[in-house]
């Protein structure tokens, strides 16, 4: 059985998803994959604007108690990041594309979702 509060951080992550994935929707991008699993892990979404593909990083909180969502798209999460992208484009054959990674971070308030969309929001670590 799943605690509590471990239900209530994948149901808040699931909403969060769901709202960027809408987001980016509405903003021009065209989605190719959501939760794209590889042996290295797991990218939240995969888009692509305009000829850029772009890997996003959903954050997602019910609060600012702890801080803002895209504090916690640290070093790690970003190195992590940058090896599902390659993964990525080399699995599907796109490495001549142009690439970026944006995060978005929403915050679950009780009259709907607070986003923000971070472009370009850090650069390829090797």
């Amino acid at each position: 059985m799943i605690p509590d509060r471990e239900n209530e951080k994948i149901t808040a992550g699931r909403a969060g998803e769901k709202a960027a994935a809408d987001y980016l929707l509405k903003n021009g991008y065209t989605i190719l994959s959501r939760n794209y699993r590889c042996p290295a892990g797991e990218l939240d979404i995969v888009a692509r604007e305009k000829k850029e593909i772009v890997f996003v990083e959903v954050k997602a909180r019910k609060s600012h108690v702890r801080g803002y969502p895209e504090q916690a798209v640290g070093f790690r999460k970003q190195k992590k990041m940058s090896q599902l992208a390659l993964w990525y484009l080399q699995e599907h054959q796109l490495l001549d594309r142009p690439a970026r990674f944006d995060v978005v971070a929403v915050t679950l308030l009780a009259d709907g979702p607070q986003i923000r969309l971070i472009r370009n929001a850090f650069d390829f670590i090797p």
